[in-house]
């Protein structure tokens, strides 16, 4: 099942929706501010060559009064930062990131190397709460479970039609008191 993957990448989510708040509100709230760490030559990482070769491994930005174009896609980020006064575009991979700090009030994480993400899924997406499957009728090619056919059909049941009669039995409460040797 590989939880460990699944919950790096829960916890990258994190990051993605605290950028996604600090969008939705026009800016970071009172004190906070964002500092994030990521590997500058990971697959996806889209930053100026100049910022590569200064930061060969990895790279800390700050994100809190001078940002812009902040963006949070279900993958990756992007802001333009200055570096020595000039804006720079960055693109990062949620996947990039190493650590993710929130000095105002005292959050970090830290995560798996990027590495050891490979096996996992590709998106963060795809970690999402499965939707509730709805009961689908049997088809003559791919039957349902394996259904018992009651022994006897009392004359009230006989007159229900027989996906009603189902749905009652599946819905039956029963007493552990049925289960219990007397």
């Amino acid at each position: 099942m590989n939880y460990d993957k699944m919950t790096q990448l829960a916890l990258r989510g994190v990051v993605r929706d605290a950028i996604r708040r600090v969008i939705r509100e026009d800016g970071l709230p009172g004190a906070h501010h964002f500092y994030i760490t990521f590997l500058t030559h990971y697959p996806g990482v889209d930053i100026e060559e100049s910022l590569a070769k200064k930061y060969p491994e990895e790279i800390t930005v700050v994100i809190e009064h001078q940002f812009w174009d902040l963006k949070a896609h279900d993958d990756s980020f992007e802001v333009t930062l200055k570096f020595g006064g000039v804006p720079k575009y960055l693109s990062v991979p949620y996947t990039a990131i190493t650590r993710f700090h929130d000095p105002s009030v005292g959050f970090a994480m830290q995560f798996d190397p990027p590495e050891e993400m490979q096996d996992a899924p590709a998106t963060l997406a795809r970690i999402r709460p499965e939707p509730q499957a709805k009961p689908v009728a049997a088809t003559d090619d791919k039957p349902a479970k394996p259904k018992k056919k009651p022994a006897a059909k009392s004359k009230a049941k006989a007159d229900k039609p027989a996906e009603e009669t189902e749905i009652e039995a599946a819905n039956k409460v029963v007493s552990l008191d049925s289960f219990r040797k007397k």
